[in-house]
């Protein structure tokens, strides 16, 4: 039931963000920018690429905004005002210190009840932002090695992670639609005896470009992700020290190999990819994949942990 309601929300939100973006592309592109003396109407190609700026750019953006609301609605959550536990009281209080550390605003504090350990970071800005720990996460770590997943997530957020991936995301989806459609309208023209373009020729055309544009920037998206990952563990590793950081992933290797069954069914239904690519503290991938990882390997984490403590 709840893998079936996440799907259907997940097909409204994507409707109405088409709606959103269809209008206030039509209204931008034909009305407000030639009021300014922008016309980008006389040329197709730069008509076209107009769009794909609106939908590549509009969708990621609309994404990351409603990345907090989303990530609250996946879960059963608590938000975590006066700590009552003592779990509460080290999530709590580990996050302010960091926040003020960072001359961040302090984000929103949640826990959700999941056997999993997962720890995740969220929100459209680096003052607007929110951190949510599993149950399962907090009665598994040591004080130290929880505090070190804090950092990580903190690092996220003082690192500006979810808008940088925002605006590469929309860069990436600006050129997917863009070559694809005018791939798909030269195809189409170039196949019509008329001489008039041929619709659906160039409507099946442009759907299979977009798929394999998208799984090519895909990779480009995922190394970022990747990347950013290396530059959170660094984050807790300045804050508490690269060993307890490294216990940390050790122990979460460990736990979810318990649950990898059930987590993997949840998530390839339920779980976003673009601003909530750090719903998972954790990741694991084997050859070609590990192409399409958002998540190096808890071995080349280390390793990179080891390094930085060397250094």
């Amino acid at each position: 039931m709840r893998s079936f309601k996440g799907l259907f929300m997940l097909i409204i939100t994507n409707l109405l963000v088409f709606l959103t973006l269809a209008i206030s592309g039509t209204i931008i592109i034909n009305f407000i920018l030639p009021a300014f003396g922008v016309d980008l109407r006389g040329s197709f190609a730069t008509y076209q690429f107009a769009w794909a700026m609106v939908f590549g750019f509009g969708g990621a953006f609309i994404s990351l905004w409603m990345s907090k609301p989303m990530a609250k609605r996946m879960y059963k959550m608590q938000q975590v005002i006066n700590p009552t536990t003592e779990k509460e009281k080290l999530v709590y209080n580990t996050v302010r210190e960091l926040a003020q550390q960072a001359g961040i605003k302090m984000p929103e504090v949640w826990v959700y009840w999941d056997d999993a350990p997962n720890a995740f970071a969220t929100g459209p800005t680096r003052n607007k932002s929110m951190i949510a720990v599993s149950s399962g996460l907090a009665m598994a770590m040591t004080d130290s090695e929880l505090k070190s997943v804090l950092a990580h997530e903190m690092g996220h957020v003082a690192n500006g992670d979810m808008v940088a991936t925002t605006l590469l995301q929309g860069l990436m989806n600006t050129f997917v639609y863009f070559l694809a459609s005018m791939i798909a309208r030269l195809v189409a023209s170039a196949g019509s005896r008329d001489g008039e373009m041929n619709y659906m020729l160039y409507f099946i055309v442009d759907i299979v470009l977009q798929i394999l544009f998208s799984i090519l920037a895909m990779i480009v998206v995922m190394w970022h992700s990747r990347r950013r990952e290396f530059r959170a563990d660094a984050y807790a590793a300045r804050a508490y020290g690269a060993d307890n950081m490294i216990r940390a992933l050790q122990k979460i290797e460990y736990l979810a190999q318990r649950t990898a069954p059930v987590e993997e069914e949840e998530q390839s239904v339920l779980a976003p990819k673009d601003a909530l690519a750090t719903m998972k503290i954790h990741g694991k991938s084997k050859g070609i994949m590990h192409l399409f990882a958002s998540h190096p390997s808890t071995e080349a984490r280390i390793a990179a942990l080891r390094a930085f403590s060397g250094k």
